[in-house]
C-alpha cells in the first residue's frame, strides 16, 4: 500500500510538472501595417485657349505668346510617371505635319521658347511625359498647335491633351 501511495504521489508530481510545462507559453507580436496604393495626377491650370487661328498657323502655351505654362502633379502616395496623349478632334485628324484637316499638336517639357525646337508631337497613344515623379512633386510642360493647313471645319474644335500616371517601375 505505501508502494502505491508513492507511486501515485511521484505520477501526481510529475503530472503536474508535465502540466506546467504544456500550460506555459510566451507571445510576441509583428507589428504588420499597409497603405492601398494611390495613382492620381491633377493638371493645372488645365484650361489651354488658343482662340481662333487660321489655317496653317500655329499657336503655343510658351512664355512669349500665350504664356499658360501647364503644371503636372503627383497626388498620389507613390512615385509616378506621367504619360502624355492628343486626341482626334470631331473634323480633324492628329498627325505629325499639317495637312488638309490634319493638326499638329506637340508638348515640350525644357527649353521650350523657340517651338518646335525641343518639341514632341503628339499621338494618340501615350508618349512619356515625365518620370520618377515623387508624390506631390510635378511637371510642367508647354503645348505648341499647328491647325490644318487647309480645313473643311469651321468649328470650335477640341484638341484636347491627356495626361496620364503610372506606378514608377
Amino acid at each position: 500500500m505505501k508502494s502505491l501511495i508513492a507511486t501515485i504521489c511521484i505520477l501526481g508530481i510529475v503530472g503536474l510538472i508535465i502540466g506546467t510545462m504544456v500550460s506555459a507559453a510566451t507571445e510576441a507580436t509583428v507589428t504588420a501595417t499597409v497603405t492601398v496604393q494611390n495613382i492620381a495626377v491633377s493638371v493645372s491650370d488645365g484650361i489651354v485657349a488658343y482662340g481662333t487661328l487660321g489655317q496653317n498657323s500655329t499657336k503655343g502655351t510658351h512664355s512669349g505668346d500665350l504664356n499658360d505654362l501647364q503644371t503636372a502633379t503627383n497626388d498620389g502616395n507613390v512615385t509616378e510617371d506621367f504619360n502624355i496623349k492628343g486626341i482626334v478632334s470631331t473634323d480633324w485628324t492628329l498627325g505629325a505635319t499639317a495637312a488638309e484637316n490634319v493638326y499638329v499638336h506637340q508638348f515640350c517639357t525644357a527649353t521650350c521658347t523657340t517651338p518646335p525646337t525641343n518639341y514632341t508631337v503628339l499621338t494618340t497613344s501615350y508618349a512619356t511625359l515625365a518620370a520618377g515623379i515623387a508624390s506631390a512633386g510635378n511637371q510642367t510642360f508647354d503645348l505648341y498647335i499647328n491647325t490644318p493647313n487647309s480645313s473643311t471645319a469651321f468649328t470650335q474644335q477640341n484638341v484636347n491633351v491627356t495626361v496620364q500616371a503610372v506606378a514608377s517601375s
